[in-house]
């Protein structure tokens, strides 16, 4: 008895010190995000992307890896991992379907901005905002409040 009150004890205290679940960022296709975005009237973020772009990698690790920043994306954007690389996906906007290469064409408005680039595009109002390169946690956090002024 003596030792399973111990043992509960034990248990109980290494509970307290175990850091709290933390929040992760929920990533959507665009085809599954975009008609979600539609529907909740929100905007969407996507992140173009390559599997060689170190910026990418960075990004990935400093800033969508952030808590503050998880949060905001969870609560106020559909967020889209979107490489434009990968030529065995279709895009669907609406009625039309797109190539990778065709999808970033019309994303990107036919600019060359590198990678990575975050594009922020409200479905409802017809309105695309880019944002090229890497931003860390404290700048992109900027860049979503303007975004989010400017297009909400």
């Amino acid at each position: 008895m003596k030792n399973l009150f111990l043992g509960l004890i034990i248990l109980f205290i290494s509970s307290s010190f175990q850091n709290p679940p933390t929040e992760t960022l929920k990533w959507y296709s665009w085809n599954e995000g975009y008609p979600l975005a539609k529907k909740n009237g929100k905007i969407i973020l996507v992140d173009a992307y390559t599997d060689w772009c170190g910026w990418c990698k960075k990004m990935d690790k400093d800033t969508y890896a952030n808590p503050d920043i998880i949060k905001k994306l969870n609560k106020d954007f559909i967020v889209v991992k979107f490489n434009p690389e990968l030529s065995n996906l279709t895009y669907k906007v609406d009625s039309q379907e797109y190539s990778a290469r065709d999808f970033y064409a019309q994303i990107s408005r036919g600019e060359s901005t590198g990678f990575p680039t975050t594009y922020f595009i409200h479905p409802n109002k017809k309105s695309i905002f880019l944002d090229p390169g890497y931003r860390d946690p404290s700048t992109f956090t900027q860049v979503l409040d303007h975004v989010l002024k400017e297009y909400k």
